[in-house]
């Protein structure tokens, strides 16, 4: 068969001659918005997490993140965008209503921090497993810093409809387990997701710029802005950048997640949370009757190892996720590199999401070969140039050992997405699918309307700092979510959620679980 786009459209003329492009406009579409915290100062709260919210440890919907005061409102998954957007709404209207002397921060940089040791670490009560999720963020604090864990982001998850999948691979010819068809072509998404994810910073990426009191250990490799403001005057995203969560320790030591299939992400990532690290064995594992992190092993646990975006699989109760997608396969894709949107109350809109379902569906589509050592370096590479500079004109991504345009690379991606934008248009979406890809496309032959160019520009205009404009926009959302009403059967969803979220906690509590240390070494035996 052709390759490259070409393969692109070919299946894409015969899913529309042969097969259901309906198909591709169904799908599950789940959304993970964390949201920090903050006092009327601007700086994190250092509040416990507000109970009447339910307990972080066991509600389905509204949790913590790294911090106590690190927000993750989790979305299930649903059939349309709307339905999710109009979730996670709900969900902020009820969180708005339970602050007090509190709001959300709108952007995916937090500040006025105070050093790490000023940041609380998220509690989960006295069970053995909330006491190893605290466990593991003290060791995530050990190992990388505090100021690092408190950067917010929005998750996407996306899968297809099952129907979707014995109709591709019967129009494929392709013969064999229809379980492992799928986790084949869902990872082939996740490798092309790699190839291609520095587009994402780009359209969407929101944090060109952060306070100063983000650095207290030393002065970073970037420009001042203002008195309170480093920044980059090209950059899209410093969250995706050098100065984010980006296991730089474990890189140095080589623990790269393989991509080639399944079965090789999963054992990559088990592996190396049963590998020593000298690095780690030298912070201790408990010390003096306190746990300083859960093992010195290169990853606590498989979350620890960060991606852009990641094949999952929902788990049971303890069970690992190695496990899980081992056990059952790939039940969606998460992609994971979304700043938060602070020009929306939400952090996402529609049109970002529909972008999106066209961008995954792309990258299933197209061929997808294994990850070479070589392309990993281009990938990783890519990925900060872009988070970097991304709005210079002149800048080059590397693409198969030759430097090319990111202008002309990124031209020709949005382009080979048009037929898929119409086909999917042609299910019903009056357009707005087009829409979407033409928003993009405007936004590459004019950076100042990336949102990292308008918070730039605006905090040139306005003479504001990081802060100050930070700040505004959180106010204007706080003021969008008082004028609004929640739904009354969402609230009392909610509230049913929030009480019932306790009891299991104290079930947990009260539950003979043994001792601590007992129990880590079940979990880690695979016995729980």
């Amino acid at each position: 068969m052709p390759t490259g786009s070409s393969l692109l459209t070919e299946v894409l003329h015969r899913l529309s001659t042969e097969g259901d492009p309906g198909l591709l406009a169904r799908g599950r579409f789940g959304l993970e918005k964390e949201s920090l915290r903050v006092a009327e100062s601007g700086g994190i709260a250092l509040t416990p997490h507000p109970a009447a919210l339910g307990a972080a440890l066991t509600h389905p919907h509204i949790t913590t993140d790294y911090s106590e005061a690190l927000l993750e409102l989790v979305t299930p998954p649903f059939e349309d965008f709307t339905q999710a957007l109009d979730c996670l709404e709900e969900l902020h209207l009820y969180v708005h209503g339970k602050l007090e002397q509190e709001f959300l921060w709108a952007t995916s940089m937090p500040c006025i921090l105070a050093g790490g040791d000023a940041i609380p670490i998220a509690t989960y009560g006295s069970s053995n497993p909330g006491m190893m999720k605290y466990v593991y963020r003290v060791g995530l604090g050990n190992r990388y810093g505090r100021t690092m864990q408190v950067i917010a982001g929005v998750h996407y998850n996306f899968s297809l409809d099952e129907s979707f999948w014995p109709m591709y691979q019967n129009l494929l010819g392709e013969n064999g387990d229809p379980g492992q068809f799928r986790d084949r072509h869902y990872m082939g998404m996740v490798r092309n997701l790699q190839r291609y994810g520095w587009l994402i910073p780009y359209l969407f990426g929101a944090s060109p710029a952060v306070c100063k009191s983000f650095f207290t250990d030393k002065e970073p490799d970037l420009l001042v802005f203002d008195d309170t403001t480093y920044y980059e005057p090209y950059a899209t995203s410093l969250r995706m950048g050098d100065i984010g969560y980006q296991n730089r320790k474990e890189e140095g030591m080589g623990i790269k997640a393989s991509y080639d299939d399944l079965s090789s992400y999963v054992s990559s990532l088990a592996r190396a949370t049963c590998t020593p690290c000298p690095v780690w064995e030298a912070i201790g594992v408990k010390v003096d009757g306190e746990y300083r992190q859960l093992n010195a092993n290169q990853l606590q646990i498989e979350n620890e190892y960060y991606s852009s975006v990641r094949p999952k699989q929902i788990c049971a109760d303890m069970e690992t996720p190695a496990h899980a997608l081992q056990e059952r396969g790939i039940e969606y894709v998460e992609l994971r590199s979304l700043d938060v949107n602070a020009y929306h109350p939400l952090g996402v809109d529609e049109t970002q999401l529909r972008f999106l379902h066209v961008f995954m569906l792309y990258c299933l589509l197209r061929e997808s070969p294994a990850i070479s050592c070589v392309e990993r370096k281009e990938i990783d590479r890519n990925l900060i140039w872009v988070a970097h500079q991304g709005r210079d004109p002149l800048l080059k991504l590397q693409r198969g050992g030759r430097a090319v345009l990111f202008r002309d690379w990124a031209r020709e991606l949005l382009q080979a997405m048009e037929p898929l934008a119409e086909l999917l248009g042609e299910q019903g979406s009056d357009g707005k699918y087009e829409a979407s890809l033409n928003e993009q496309q405007q936004k590459l032959d004019d950076a100042a309307l990336t949102p990292s160019g308008r918070m730039l520009d605006e905090m040139r205009e306005n003479g504001e700092g990081f802060y100050q404009f930070a700040r505004r926009l959180s106010r204007e959302q706080w003021r969008y979510f008082a004028s609004r009403q929640i739904d009354p059967v969402f609230e009392q969803q909610l509230q049913d959620l929030a009480e019932q979220s306790m009891a299991r906690q104290l079930e947990l509590e009260q539950a003979s679980g043994g001792s601590f240390d007992a129990y880590l070494e079940r979990y880690f035996a695979g016995q729980i």
